[in-house]
């Protein structure tokens, strides 16, 4: 440390090199690792890596800009692919290759549409779209997944210098100063902080993957090195209890956010604060700082090989339960960020050093950008060739033939699924039909929809009916649309389907994880959709859903009470098996049997006394039950594949071509009750 001090020049506006920052880029990997792989609950590792970039790219480029008035583009860009390129283009392809031979066929082509936005670096905004819950446990995350913050540091990386160029000379310009860059600066953090709290509230995917609302930690960095000449003119007493202040903050407030805290919001800035005291003391080099701490070799070879251990410790953790094929123990995660530090190992030496160091990328900047654009479009064609051209890895046990593929007629179909589930009863093209088998009648509002609004594509059956029917419900009704377009048809009545998704029709509080709060969209939408039924005056209302495990007896008498006053007869379909497994995914791994993915009726008839309790209260209210569990299970077991169809197109709601099959068996309930 003494000798990098010495080394210094004293008109330098920094230390050339800061082992503190060094130490710190090590704490916010481990942090990151240790969340992740579930060994310490430990949050903000990647907004302390932001603030870090801010600072060291907003550093090099003012002192560039100091020194020559310019920037050099061209030079600054091919560091950065030299930096970024090669370690992303070997992750990319290695993951698409473990992908295609580990995971199911389907889950491969979603990887890979994400694996060519990570290439590209904009996967940020597709989870945003998507609407990805970055902390879910469902098995839903892509191995592509933490891409998303490299996405934003590269768009950062194209667009802070000539930001910063532009800024610069107009304030020397206007100001003969920087005050124009400081005032952008603040207006940046300031502005990009509201945004990102407010929408986390509306929006949180939004606000957690999007570049406007994580911008201000690399911003805050920038700021940080704009007024670096000034720190490092701190008083070393100050600036030592700072540094000791930072990291204490950085740790403290980690450690405080938990999987229930709503991110981004305000508490990713306690990470971050803490990282930028530790950053703006260490600028005055105090002796006793927490540089004392931050400064070891081990520190400094994690440092060193961190960008490896980000690259590969997700898509490792992401595929290890695939690879083992067994339950994912704690001691498995030990030996997920134990392998993929050695691979960040291997690939620091191996790869990244052999580019950063090379000469002749380092004397000609044209060269190491033509290298670094040769390297990123290799992972986006590999990533193309892998979702468009390269064949599943689908099993030979789903090579039969699909013409006896009636789906469910009469409930012996189903005995007999349950007695043949040890034998490949599907084929192949009902398989690859079966994630996209979502039903093709009705319409569903999405989660943000807070008033319902009837529309002409909501109608199904026969739609010039003088007799109508309402369907209500959340997503387990949107599955049933085909099975009611049959029904609707056949027996000259129009279907008016009012869902919505994850709203439950009865008045319960829910809370969803995924938008990080109460799920106000739901009561404010259900109020309108029930004075909408009441104008519509039906014949008959049907109401089904996903029970929820906040039902309670007054919620769902409140709402069965207001139908019954509409003087519509009330039609109750118990809620349908939930598997909590992608039954696709389950079919497509490679088994030679389908009884793995047939599981016991006990593990899916779940929530067995919120079950009961909601039909008790439909009974009460006059409502005809339709019990459905017939039409999905026999003999203890409710089998994935019934008269060769695909039952579930995902983990819970019913395919379109089973449902579609389903109308017979609707039919005499509905004979009964519309014949009064």
């Amino acid at each position: 440390m003494t000798r990098h001090r010495a080394s210094a020049a004293q008109n330098e506006r920094l230390r050339k090199y800061r082992p503190d920052i060094q130490g710190l880029r090590a704490v916010a990997i481990m942090m990151v690792v240790s969340m992740h792989c579930g060994i310490l609950d430990i949050h903000g590792g990647v907004d302390v890596s932001f603030v870090l970039s801010g600072f060291l790219i907003g550093n090099q480029l003012l002192a560039e800009i100091d020194k020559t008035g310019k920037v050099s583009l061209s030079k600054f860009w091919a560091r950065r692919f030299r930096r970024l390129a090669p370690g992303t283009a070997i992750t990319v392809i290695a993951t698409a290759v473990l992908s295609w031979i580990f995971v199911s066929p389907f889950r491969f082509r979603e990887y890979m549409s994400d694996g060519l936005a990570a290439s590209l670096s904009v996967i940020n905004w597709r989870l945003a779209e998507n609407g990805t819950d970055y902390f879910a446990n469902d098995g839903s995350q892509s191995p592509y997944q933490h891409f998303w913050s490299l996405g934003i540091e590269e768009q950062f990386y194209v667009v802070a210098p000539l930001v910063l160029v532009a800024l610069v000379w107009l304030s020397r310009t206007l100001f003969r100063n920087r005050v124009l860059l400081a005032l952008f600066l603040v207006a940046v953090v300031a502005g990009s902080f509201y945004v990102g709290y407010t929408t986390t509230t509306t929006n949180q995917p939004l606000a957690y993957f999007s570049t406007h609302t994580r911008i201000w930690e690399l911003a805050f960095g920038v700021l940080l090195a704009l007024n670096a000449p000034l720190l490092s003119r701190m008083n070393t007493a100050l600036a030592t209890v700072l540094t000791w202040l930072g990291l204490a903050t950085t740790l403290v407030t980690a450690m405080l956010i938990t999987e229930h805290t709503p991110l981004p919001g305000y508490a990713v800035a306690g990470p971050l604060l803490g990282a930028a005291l530790i950053i703006a003391g260490g600028c005055a080099a105090p002796r006793l700082g927490a540089e004392k701490v931050l400064d070891n070799p081990v520190f400094n070879f994690i440092g060193n090989i961190s960008y490896g251990w980000y690259l590969w410790h997700w898509p490792i953790l992401i595929l290890w339960p695939s690879i083992i094929e067994r339950e994912f123990t704690f001691s498995d995660r030990l030996r997920v960020a134990v392998v993929s530090f050695l691979l960040a190992i291997a690939m620091h030496y191996v790869v990244e050093k052999r580019f950063r160091d090379n000469v002749k990328l380092t004397l000609s900047p044209w060269r190491g950008i033509f290298t670094g654009g040769a390297l990123t479009s290799s992972a986006v064609a590999c990533s193309a060739l892998a979702l468009y051209v390269v064949p599943l890895n689908l099993p030979l046990a789903t090579s039969g033939s699909s013409a006896a593929a009636l789906g469910f007629a009469g409930t012996d179909s189903v005995r007999t699924a349950v007695a043949q589930r040890t034998g490949p009863e599907i084929s192949e093209s009902a398989l690859l039909k079966a994630p996209d088998d979502r039903g093709d009648h009705g319409c569903i509002d999405d989660l943000l929809i807070t008033g319902y609004t009837q529309r002409d594509e909501c109608v199904i059956g026969d739609k010039d009916a003088s007799r109508t029917m309402v369907l209500l419900g959340d997503s387990h009704a949107y599955q049933w649309g085909n099975a009611f377009h049959e029904l609707g048809r056949d027996l000259n009545v129009k279907v008016v389907t009012v869902i919505k998704s994850g709203c439950s029709p009865e008045v319960y509080k829910i809370t969803r994880e995924d938008l990080g709060r109460e799920y106000t969209e739901c009561d404010s939408w259900r109020e309108t959709a029930l004075d909408r039924i009441a104008e519509i005056d039906p014949d008959v209302v049907v109401v089904t859903n996903r029970v929820q495990q906040t039902a309670t007896r007054d919620g769902a008498a409140q709402t069965f009470g207001k139908l019954k006053a509409t003087g519509a007869d009330l039609v109750y379909l118990t809620d349908t098996p939930y598997p909590d497994f992608n039954v696709p995914d389950c079919l497509a791994k490679g088994s030679d049997t389908i009884a793995t993915c047939s599981p016991k009726a006990e593990h899916v008839i779940d929530r067995a006394e919120l079950r009961a309790m909601e039909r008790e209260v439909a009974e009460e209210h006059g409502a005809e039950i339709v019990d459905t569990i017939p039409a999905f299970c026999a003999e203890g077991y409710c089998p994935a594949v019934i008269g060769g169809h695909v039952v579930y197109w995902d983990y819970s709601h019913m395919s379109g071509s089973y449902a579609r099959s389903l109308a017979p068996f609707l039919k005499p309930t509905f004979d009964k009750v519309l014949a009064g």
